[in-house]
């Protein structure tokens, strides 16, 4: 058998017609696949004085051919412990490396709640966060409704200091948008529903550790957190609950 490489540029048109699907879950079971995800539980405020604890799967059904993820209040105290979520992570499952990622999702609303779609590093057990990499594909903070956010964290800038833009979205909380992502060894491009409409472009002239973890294998998360440091910047509305994200796929193409 004879190859041949050859090299594409990522603004060539054919570059997105060479992809192909990798990668999957379209959520069309009537559980959520454990041969893909992984729930991870616990309280202690995620790093971010959030006030939710994630369960083992009670917060997140199938249903419609979806993946629904519900943040429910436990009671009216606004502490930790007062509200019950869902976190989901491939780590270990389904990992990746440059590609074109697609998330098709609904989101929840109201004052405290914060919904994420999400990557780490699959180092993040030896090398720690930020020195993983992080690439937030969409954020949303419920005090600032039909916005999205999407963003950068390395060594070189994390927390408030990451690199990303914020785009308005006015049917961000009534209809389904792909939240999708163009990785390469150069760039990271995020965009929503096509990748024309580019949201966020992050690309260090010069490469370095610091600024470039990303030619390492990143790994999914999906979560819903309720209150902390951003969530929860201007308090949490108890009448919202419960409230959901639906997403409709997850699918990577290389």
């Amino acid at each position: 058998m004879i190859t041949k490489q050859i090299s594409i540029t990522q603004d060539d048109p054919d570059y997105l017609n060479n992809m192909t699907l990798v990668w999957a879950d379209e959520f069309d079971g009537t559980s959520v696949d454990t041969d893909n995800w992984t729930f991870e539980t616990g309280a202690g405020g995620w790093g971010n004085n959030e006030l939710q604890n994630y369960t083992n799967g009670d917060n997140a059904t199938i249903a419609d051919g979806k993946l629904v993820i519900t943040a429910k209040k436990v009671n009216d105290s606004k502490v930790a412990g007062s509200y019950t979520s869902t976190r989901m992570i491939s780590k270990g499952k389904q990992s990746f490396t440059y590609g074109r990622m697609e998330i098709r999702a609904k989101l929840p609303s109201g004052t405290g709640i914060w919904p994420a779609i999400w990557m780490l590093g699959e180092d993040i057990s030896s090398v720690g966060w930020p020195a993983c990499g992080e690439i937030d594909i969409m954020e949303y903070v419920g005090y600032e409704p039909d916005k999205v956010h999407a963003t950068v964290h390395t060594t070189a800038g994390s927390g408030a200091n990451g690199d990303g833009s914020s785009k308005t979205l006015e049917s961000a909380e009534e209809e389904f948008h792909i939240y999708g992502l163009l990785w390469d060894e150069d760039e990271l491009n995020f965009y929503i529903d096509t990748p024309e409409n580019i949201t966020h472009t992050y690309a260090p002239a010069t490469k370095t550790a610091s600024n470039w973890p990303f030619d390492k294998a990143q790994f999914f998360i999906l979560n819903v957190a309720v209150g902390g440091n951003w969530g929860g910047a201007q308090g949490i509305d108890n009448t919202i609950f419960p409230q959901s994200m639906q997403v409709d796929y997850v699918r990577v193409y290389q």
